[in-house]
């Protein structure tokens, strides 16, 4: 085969076969075809897209350009969780214990921050001595004992991945939904699963801004997962609001600790037990998505959900103390408020904006070699539609950085909007694919 050739193909808007997908993924992992020539490629796909058929065929050869986990030795079905990234959203945190304590078991490979969006894996690291670098051995070892495991990607899963993500990064084809499909599925499938929930985001605070871009996107993904005989269940979901009240990782770690131990009541409690559930019908634990979140509701009230995040963290090494006993973490230098000029109703927010703010404050990472602050972060106050008072608190803001707090101050008080008028209410489930 001719590099040139298919690269013209696929420029010409031809289908690509899985022999050809596969010649073009191999050896650009191994470094025959160079970076000029597959940036034409993304290029073209980017443009054109790809049929359903080329995107499970991209997906199942960077899947297999690494290790496949076989986790058949360990007993009962592999579920996992795969969001598209969000501000505030630390849902893996509380899911995976309540879904765990069903007997469903949990393998979770996770991200860090990207953009705007925190990751899961900077969250769970501000847990002092926690491990996301687990080796393979370990992480069976671990979903073996515990019934759940949070790692990071390593070397062996996946690495056409990386190798092909570092390239979309830098060649504005990071949006094509076929590169998305087979960057997230391959990497989730290399981790054993037997299904897949997946929460893909809509709206100012998400990488797919516009509702019917979500949906194709899910859609996508559901369609790749059937391809190679998954169970799938997709939603999307709102991020015109954080998530929760908590941004930034410690404080994303407080709160889901607030849910899963002291019982707080909001979005974020809603929509985990909405995915746990979906998690835990697709287990088999339950007969429909309604039992599987009555079952993850009863699980997170007994308080079994909270002793497995317990038992997770000590697992992974993690100072269970920290997470008994939160009001032992370190605090930030610097905190601030920002206080309503007036009142009204919150009518909007600009939910990137605030993402980048708990960046200004150290919260996440603005050059690959950026430190993160664990304590740093915001703690919003209010939701879309709430009744607000002339001079309340609308924000919290904590850093080690003075300048930090000046920029994030001016960023979320640009951000924020309120009305005379009462808006309506944010429909938290845009909508259920199955």
């Amino acid at each position: 085969m001719n590099t040139v050739e298919l690269i013209r193909k696929k420029r010409n808007k031809e289908n690509l076969s899985k022999e050809e997908i596969l010649f073009l993924i191999n050896n650009y992992t191994k470094n025959k075809i160079p970076d000029y020539q597959f940036s034409a490629f993304l290029m073209t796909v980017y443009f054109n897209g790809m049929s359903k058929e080329e995107t499970a065929s991209l997906t199942e050869a960077m899947l297999y350009s690494g290790k496949v986990l076989n986790l058949n030795s360990i007993p009962g079905i592999k579920i996992d969780k795969h969001s598209t990234g969000g501000v505030g959203d630390k849902t893996s945190l509380i899911i995976a214990p309540i879904v765990s304590a069903t007997g469903v078991k949990v393998p979770m490979i996770s991200g860090r921050g990207l953009g705007h969006s925190g990751g899961t894996l900077d969250k769970l690291e501000a847990i002092p001595g926690f491990r996301t670098n687990l080796t393979l051995s370990e992480y069976k070892n671990v979903l073996k004992k515990v019934g759940a495991v949070l790692i990071g990607q390593t070397k062996e899963i996946a690495p056409a991945d990386k190798l092909i993500y570092a390239l979309r990064d830098v060649t504005a084809t990071v949006e094509s939904i076929p590169l998305i499909t087979g960057s997230i599925m391959s990497k989730k499938l290399a981790e054993g699963i037997d299904g897949l929930v997946l929460d893909v985001k809509t709206g100012n605070g998400a990488f797919m801004q516009k509702t019917e871009d979500a949906i194709a996107l899910a859609d996508s993904l559901i369609q790749t997962a059937k391809a190679f005989d998954k169970k799938v269940i997709g939603f999307v979901t709102d991020m015109n609001q954080p998530l929760g009240n908590y941004i930034g990782n410690w404080l994303e770690v407080y709160e889901s600790i607030q849910v899963l131990r002291d019982g707080k009541k909001n979005d974020l409690t809603e929509l985990s037990l909405i995915l746990a559930g979906a998690m835990i019908y697709l287990g088999k634990k339950s007969k429909s998505l309604d039992e599987g979140i009555e079952e993850a509701i009863r699980i997170l009230k007994s308080g079994k959900a909270f002793d497995k995040f317990v038992e997770i963290v000590k697992a992974q090494n993690g100072k269970t103390d920290f997470i008994l006993h939160p009001e032992k973490y370190p605090k930030s230098k610097f905190k601030e408020v920002i206080k309503s000029t007036s009142a009204g109703y919150l009518s909007e927010v600009n939910t990137y904006e605030l993402g980048m703010a708990a960046i200004d404050l150290g919260a996440g990472r603005k050059t690959k070699d950026d430190k993160i602050d664990p304590k740093a972060g915001v703690i919003f106050n209010y939701k879309v539609g709430d009744t607000i008072s002339k001079g309340v608190v609308l924000a919290e803001l904590f850093s080690d950085s003075k300048s930090g707090i000046d920029n994030a101050k001016k960023r979320i008080a640009n951000s924020i909007k309120i009305s005379r008028s009462k808006p309506q209410k944010l429909k938290l489930i845009k909508t259920i694919i199955n």
